[in-house]
């Protein structure tokens, strides 16, 4: 595996890639995967209003039957489409909780016409996993340019970084450290048109909802 590493930067194009966020020098480890084609072409050509969307906080062991339960809301819930998403997120949640040590994890799967988190930020959080289904992905900043992007925000013209399509980013927040974490923000979309699909993973905390039950 040919791992690239600028601190506070590693990444990848394989899934242990993303352990190395356990090392005390790294901040965000991304996983330059191939994600199935069916799985993003099918994404990318849902009617936006078919997009799945919903937020659980779930045992390991629920994990199938709470996403399901998700897509059931859609017209992709009992189709291949519906079982690649389904198949995909598990394996992610599955890697997350054992990186993380955590057999809960709080999964959102987000339909977004905004800009969402378009500040340039450090997560308020220990671990976040972010992946994109669909649209533009969450673009970072160079170590060397995030002071810059915290304090010019919107009016910011240094070097950005589009994550590829499909790519997995596991990022430690300011939970984990102080001043630690790579800045980032969401893409801005707001009055494109353009529909995201976004998955964050994170672990239990007080903005979690009630844990799922079957």
């Amino acid at each position: 595996m040919a791992v690239t590493v600028n601190n506070p930067l590693v990444r990848g194009p394989d899934m242990v890639v993303l352990s190395h966020i356990q090392d005390p020098d790294v901040s965000l480890a991304v996983w330059d995967r191939a994600p199935p084609r069916t799985l993003l072409e099918g994404m990318a050509g849902l009617c936006p209003a078919h997009l799945p969307q919903g937020r659980v906080l779930v045992w390991l062991p629920d994990v199938r039957a709470a996403l399901s339960g998700i897509l059931a809301e859609t017209p992709i819930g009992a189709t291949m489409l519906g079982r690649l998403l389904i198949d995909d997120m598990l394996m992610l949640v599955k890697r997350f909780a054992a990186i993380a040590g955590n057999d809960i994890v709080d999964i959102r799967l987000d339909r977004l016409r905004h800009d969402a988190c378009w500040k340039f930020h450090r997560d308020q959080v220990r671990l976040r996993l972010l992946t994109t289904y669909r649209g533009p992905a969450t673009q970072i900043v160079p170590q060397a340019h995030a002071a810059q992007a915290l304090r010019d925000q919107r009016a910011y013209r240094g070097p950005l970084e589009d994550l590829p399509d499909g790519a997995v980013a596991l990022f430690k927040g300011l939970q984990a450290g102080p001043d630690t974490g790579v800045v980032h923000r969401s893409p801005p979309i707001a009055g494109t048109g353009t529909v995201r699909s976004l998955l964050c993973l994170n672990l239990p905390s007080e903005m979690s909802p009630p844990l799922w039950e079957p």
